[in-house]
């Protein structure tokens, strides 16, 4: 709160001195994509080329290991059932539970959202580096996050492949990976959003390059107005 401007005689150079130069902002960039799309693989590139990565999957884990934040929440909210044994969020049990189930995945969401946002951008606060990726698999579905990310980046690839590679990944079948992708933003809505788009339906070295060039962009952005 500002009390008015003060009497007392000012010295020159004292005040710059003790207030630190507004920081640049930083450029914070939203990955995304669809389940199997290749969004970890993507993000570990940038990671080693140097970008802050703030993953809100990860973040997630976090909040419901045993004796983190949310888990009293959700017990209270879901019951033991979906609570395992050592103290964790049971998230096979809570994802059947909430899958065909739109209020109580809502419920959950009234939960989990909010804890994750406040320390998504604690971190993103803290974050060193030219830029930042923020990691939301739904980044999408939620709207886009308004005024969190500058930039959407989009990891792209035929939908076939992802539902090979989720079958591969997590022992699914076809149907069950429809489905999930059924639930999620189509390919052409998540396109339509995309800043920028990365495509992970091809080989290795490609995958590479398209990383670099965006990295060289990002770390080059002009992001001098005062934070």
């Amino acid at each position: 709160m500002s009390h008015g401007p003060s009497h007392r005689p000012s010295t020159p150079g004292a005040s710059s001195a003790r207030v630190p130069a507004a920081r640049p902002r930083r450029l914070v960039v939203g990955l995304t994509g669809g389940i199997g799309s290749g969004k970890s693989t993507v993000a570990d590139l940038f990671a080693v080329r140097g970008a802050a990565i703030v993953d809100t999957d990860a973040i997630a884990h976090e909040l419901t290991a045993p004796g983190s934040a949310a888990i009293d929440a959700i017990r209270a909210e879901f019951g033991d059932g979906v609570i395992r044994a050592d103290g964790a969020l049971d998230r096979d049990a809570m994802r059947e539970r909430v899958f065909d189930d739109p209020a109580a995945r809502q419920r959950l969401e009234a939960i989990l959202h909010p804890m994750i946002r406040a320390e998504s951008q604690r971190r993103l606060a803290a974050a060193e580096g030219a830029y930042a990726m923020l990691v939301v698999p739904l980044l999408v579905e939620s709207g886009g996050r308004a005024g969190d990310v500058d930039r959407v980046l989009v990891v792209d690839c035929p939908t076939g492949v992802q539902i090979e590679r989720v079958m591969r990944r997590n022992g699914l079948s076809r149907e069950r990976v429809a489905t999930i992708l059924g639930a999620q933003a189509s390919r052409a809505q998540r396109l339509a959003a995309a800043d920028d788009v990365i495509d992970n339906g091809g080989a290795a070295d490609a995958l590479d390059a398209q990383v670099e060039a965006l990295h060289r962009r990002y770390a080059q952005a002009d992001r001098c107005e005062s934070s």
